[in-house]
């Protein structure tokens, strides 16, 4: 039997967002909008004012879901809601280095304080502002859900960042991550 919603079939979105590789999830009756929204900030809102408390933020965060469509949902045991990402759900606002070199361990915290290790399953990618050339690094922080670094964040991931052939970037976990060219020196940036 197929899993149902009242949004559609389990070819729906709200059927099968982030259920993992080769898996397919049920998910609770559509709700609808929620109402609800996080800034490129990493801000949550709900009705138009901030959520001040980060253990409610935590929680919501916790059970935040992005489709394959790109479309972000609160998924809970009863409900399941559309809510609105400005830009990425999370914020990158601290590393963690330990060792150098090859040998070099980098870790994110987020704004909502999950912290993961820069390596193969939680990788670095670097968009550049297609109007100014603006770098914009993103990491992937679960289930395609990403955290954007936050500008002093990305400048200290700069600092660790070495020349590799024609490509300057960072290892950690014994991976090479591509901040951007050698050439020119290290990739920086206004707007991030």
């Amino acid at each position: 039997m197929e899993p149902q919603t009242r949004a559609g079939n389990a070819e729906s979105p709200t059927a099968t967002a982030n259920a993992g590789e080769g898996q397919s999830v049920a998910f609770p009756d559509l709700c609808g909008d929620l109402s609800m929204r996080i800034d490129r900030n990493g801000t949550w809102y709900y009705r138009g004012s901030p959520i001040g408390r980060l253990t409610l933020v935590k929680l919501f965060s916790s059970v935040l879901r992005r489709d394959t469509d790109g479309i972000y949902w609160l998924t809970t045991p009863v409900e399941n809601g559309r809510i609105v990402v400005e830009d990425a759900p999370f914020m990158g606002v601290e590393l963690i280095v330990e060792g150098a070199g090859r040998n070099q361990i980098i870790r994110l915290r987020t704004n909502v304080d999950d912290v993961v290790t820069l390596d193969a399953e939680h990788g670095l990618r670097v968009v550049h502002d297609p109007s100014s050339g603006e770098p914009r690094p993103y990491v992937n922080i679960r289930n395609g859900l990403e955290a954007r670094l936050a500008r002093a964040v990305y400048y200290h991931l700069v600092d660790l960042g070495e020349g590799a052939g024609a490509t300057f970037g960072v290892w950690s976990a014994g991976r090479f991550f591509t901040l951007g060219p050698a050439t020119g020196g290290p990739p920086t940036g206004e707007t991030l």
